[in-house]
């Protein structure tokens, strides 16, 4: 597994190759891709159940438990605020959309998606999160519904005696084992998967399509670059023990695989192993942090929302004031949340244009090339899961506890050696 993210690099390389040479019949290669994802969603639903429990039973009885919630919560929503922040002034700094000609775009334009723009009610987003039938929203794969569940079972575990919750614990963190080393085994098929992916969309969609959008594909990854590379460095450096070469250079292998899976979900436990292994963040935080960050936390989804709502009022020729702008940062922030950690179109990106009054209909030209652009947002959004996850680190009063243990254990070892 240790060489697994230059493996995976090479995969997209020869892939992206295939698919340019081949044309659209790269599609025979599909189904590879198709398995390797199927066989890691198949494992991904249980783990982050079982993850979540475990995480928040330990955090429980920890006296700086609300502090931890309130710090996770407040990191994913404030840099997801960033991230739109961010979009939206190099938006408007280097114009993407700026001479963009329309008659090279009026055969993509499309009215379809107007009525997939609806943002869920406060009320209605709560009583949505709450599972009426949890066995219901496992086979639903309802991640929110999942969450909401498994934070109440995990509490209250934490708060039955000793004697009874500490077996179910075992159990809890055997399976979270077993599930992650399930899924280690399936990332050996990493490379074969990613080929298969890769190949696929760039011979269906080729290079061509990109060139129309260019620009805003320049910007964006511009944006990805300050926001993982100089904003959550920055964060760390000021709120964590990390230091900031060691956590940018422990993430290049889950951001590999974050790149070729484009899914949150499928990178979580390389995300979590790397957290635990080589960022030294305790099992209770990284099991609380990590699965809620893999379903909530899409600061590269908000960078994307921000950009694409600029491009196309630039397109449209269409002057967004500050209250535009304002329910752009609202509506990428809090629609976030209930977007889940899987590969595919993200129509939440309708309801931002919607808000601030921009035409949708060019949207189809995005949602072609809304793979490359998945692959790059995915890649950052794990980014930042680590990134919270050493910084609430920080905050747990377990982390001195779990030292003092394995220093003791070493210590011991050491005098029996002698």
């Amino acid at each position: 597994m240790s060489n697994i993210g230059l493996q995976v690099v090479i995969a997209m390389i020869i892939g992206a190759a295939v698919g340019a040479m081949m044309g659209e019949s790269a599609a025979m290669f599909a189904p590879l891709g198709t398995i390797f994802i199927h066989l890691i969603k198949m494992l991904v639903i249980p783990l982050v159940a079982v993850a979540i429990i475990t995480g928040a039973a330990n955090l429980g009885n920890s006296p700086a438990a609300g502090k931890i919630g309130i710090t996770t919560f407040g990191f994913f929503m404030g840099t997801s605020a960033a991230a739109v922040a961010l979009a939206l002034l190099l938006g408007e700094l280097m114009g993407p959309g700026v001479g963009v000609d329309l008659s090279a775009m009026q055969s993509m334009f499309s009215n379809e998606y107007a009525d997939k723009g609806a943002v869920p009610g406060f009320f209605e987003t709560v009583v949505g999160m709450i599972p009426t039938n949890v066995f219901t929203s496992l086979t639903d794969a309802n991640i929110l519904q999942i969450l909401v569940f498994c934070l109440f079972l995990g509490i209250a575990i934490s708060k039955v005696k000793k004697e009874r919750s500490e077996p179910i614990l075992n159990l809890c963190n055997g399976l979270v084992d077993a599930f992650v080393w399930m899924i280690n085994v399936v990332m050996y098929l990493a490379p074969i998967g990613v080929f298969g992916l890769m190949a696929e969309a760039v011979g269906t969609f080729g290079f061509d399509v990109l060139a129309v959008v260019m620009k805003l594909f320049v910007v964006y990854v511009i944006a990805i670059l300050l926001f993982g590379f100089g904003f959550y460095p920055l964060l760390i450096k000021a709120f964590s023990n990390v230091p900031v070469k060691k956590f940018l250079s422990s993430m290049k292998r889950p951001q590999a695989v974050a790149l070729s899976t484009a899914s949150s979900m499928a990178t979580l436990p390389v995300t979590m192993d790397t957290a635990q292994q080589e960022l030294n963040v305790s099992k209770s935080t990284a099991s609380f942090v990590l699965p809620l960050g893999a379903t909530i936390n899409m600061s590269g989804n908000a960078i994307y929302y921000g950009l694409v709502a600029v491009f196309f009022a630039q397109v449209f020729n269409v002057d967004l004031s500050l209250a535009a702008y304002i329910a752009i940062i609202f509506t990428a922030t809090v629609g976030a949340i209930g977007q889940a950690g899987v590969p595919g179109p993200s129509f939440l990106v309708v309801a931002v244009l919607l808000a601030a009054g921009i035409p949708i209909e060019g949207l189809p030209l995005l949602f072609a090339l809304d793979r490359i652009f998945d692959m790059i947002r995915t890649a950052l959004n794990i980014t930042g899961d680590a990134a919270c996850a050493v910084i609430v680190e920080k905050y747990n009063p377990q982390r001195d506890t779990v030292a003092e243990s394995q220093e003791s254990v070493s210590v011991s070892s050491e005098q029996q050696q002698a």
